[in-house]
């Protein structure tokens, strides 16, 4: 299932980090099975990467930019 990204829209930035953690821990799981041959469904890879970068994108979007001192 991938993500939306009006659910995204609603996590704050503590959940969007617990959240790429799991997709990562997910897409680890992913390459295991696909490395051992059990995958049946090679197109979850793809859609757990996507999945990555929408998190990540949110999260980098929220968290504010350093700032600079001179």
């Amino acid at each position: 299932m991938t993500l939306k990204t009006t659910e995204l829209d609603g996590m704050t930035a503590p959940e969007l980090a617990q959240k790429a953690a799991a997709l990562k821990q997910q897409l680890f799981q992913l390459r295991v099975q696909a490395k051992l041959g059990r995958l049946e469904k090679g197109h979850e890879l793809r859609a757990v990467r996507r999945d990555i970068a929408r998190v990540l994108t949110r999260q980098s979007a929220k968290t504010p930019p350093p700032q600079r001192t001179s």
